[in-house]
């Protein structure tokens, strides 16, 4: 059976459309049209005024059991994960695969680091990198475990054994004639130009050490570098109590529950740093020479939460000087094209029915996005309610929180040394 909404605006994942009225069947969107398209036998959803969006993409998670389901319950319709063990990779795509009741996901796998490099402390032993001579090695044991991107770990600036750019570029190469996308992880404004040097097609994390060179930043935009900065995480590691504001709106704590608005209004760790204000400034500079802003939120680290703090990370982009539509791209057709998504991150037909559908209008007012009606996966719709913290998910957040206490008092411990 088809459904249909009718009396809708629609954001089509670059800017409105006349359009009022989308339909989809069989798990794709079949029409658009500026009159209702409404026939005889279909399942009518009436908007209401509302906004129909495509289903958003986090361009940055880590996985846990849980993820996928908490991530849809948000209209998060598909998670990149950035670094996860092959285990934990393949269980999440077999539950993504059967059945529509969580969000879709794709992953780096293991990500390219150095011996002893981040994130070595939080995680059992995995493969590392020694030289540019292993790149082509790691790069296809990736590959055979089902990696869909690479990410590479620049460690310049950082407190952490790191990758010489020989290597990064050789990974980057390697992963390149394979037909990967490459994610390289910053920690400074080196880690930036030492991945930007080297190739990569992602920049993941804005540093706050300094000010990017405005040079850097027109090198990344004329290279069509994208950029995912992640505030949502970087805040609360700079101090900002982002995950408190999260839990604060009513619109996502009916969803998130007791032990999740408990989690969120206990901050991050705190480590001192630079001032958060300078990443947002570099986010700023960024966009306005015309980079492409990726929307992903680093969860689940502290102060964050799978699919809501993608709706806080939407609201800091703008706050940085994205307009809306832009924002709001960043987390559809930006991500799914960067990501060669040919399938999703837009509302058009022939497309897949990842919708979301919010009560107002997100292109005047951000924060509508977290005013969420209904969701379809796939043409299914999610039933918002069904999500619920299992025992084995408290017990890995657990787990994750403790290895996020190693690293800190790693870090620590080597500051007090340094």
């Amino acid at each position: 059976m088809a459904t249909t909404i009718v009396n809708a605006k629609v954001f089509d994942g670059a800017g409105g459309r006349d359009w009022t009225s989308v339909r989809f069947a069989d798990g794709v969107i079949t029409e658009c049209s500026a009159v209702s398209l409404a026939r005889e036998g279909d399942a009518v959803v009436d908007a209401g005024g509302g906004t129909v969006l495509p289903g958003l993409v986090d361009t940055h998670v880590h996985l846990v059991p849980g993820a996928l389901a908490q991530s849809l319950t948000f209209g998060v319709t598909t998670v990149l994960d950035m670094f996860s063990k092959p285990e934990v990779v393949a269980a999440a795509k077999d539950q993504a695969r059967s059945g529509n009741g969580v969000a879709d996901v794709r992953s780096s796998g293991i990500g390219a680091t150095a011996p002893g490099g981040h994130p070595s402390v939080m995680y059992a032993p995995f493969p590392t990198v020694t030289g540019p001579g292993e790149a082509e090695q790691f790069v296809e044991a990736r590959i055979a475990e089902s990696s869909d991107h690479l990410k590479v770990f620049s460690g310049v600036g950082g407190l952490w054994p790191a990758l010489d750019s020989a290597t990064i570029t050789a990974l980057v190469a390697a992963a390149h004639a394979r037909g990967l996308v490459v994610v390289g992880h910053v920690s400074s404004v080196a880690g930036v130009e030492q991945v930007v040097s080297a190739g990569a097609d992602v920049v993941a994390h804005v540093p706050a050490d300094a000010a990017l060179p405005q040079d850097l930043v027109e090198r990344i935009a004329a290279a069509g570098i994208a950029v995912g900065p992640t505030l949502a995480t970087v805040e609360n590691t700079l101090g900002v109590p982002g995950g408190a504001a999260v839990a604060a709106d009513p619109r996502l704590a009916e969803a998130l529950g007791d032990g999740w608005v408990r989690r969120l209004t206990a901050g991050a760790p705190k480590l001192g740093g630079p001032p958060y204000a300078r990443a947002e400034e570099n986010v700023r500079r960024l966009a306005e020479a015309g980079v492409t802003v990726l929307a992903g939120t680093d969860a689940p680290n502290p102060g964050t939460v799978f699919g809501a703090s993608l709706h806080r990370e939407l609201e800091l982009l703008v706050r940085c000087g994205l307009n809306p539509a832009r924002a709001l791209a960043a987390a559809t057709s930006a991500a799914a094209r960067v990501f060669g998504l040919t399938d999703r991150g837009r509302v058009a037909p022939g497309l897949r029915a990842d919708l979301v559908l919010v009560s107002g209008d997100p292109l005047t007012d951000i924060t509508a996005t977290r005013a969420i009606d209904r969701i379809w996966r796939a043409g299914v719709p999610c039933d918002r309610r069904a999500f619920a913290a299992s025992a084995a998910e408290a017990e890995q957040l657990d787990a994750f929180d403790a290895q996020v206490a190693k690293v800190v008092a790693a870090v620590r411990g080597r500051r007090s040394r340094g």
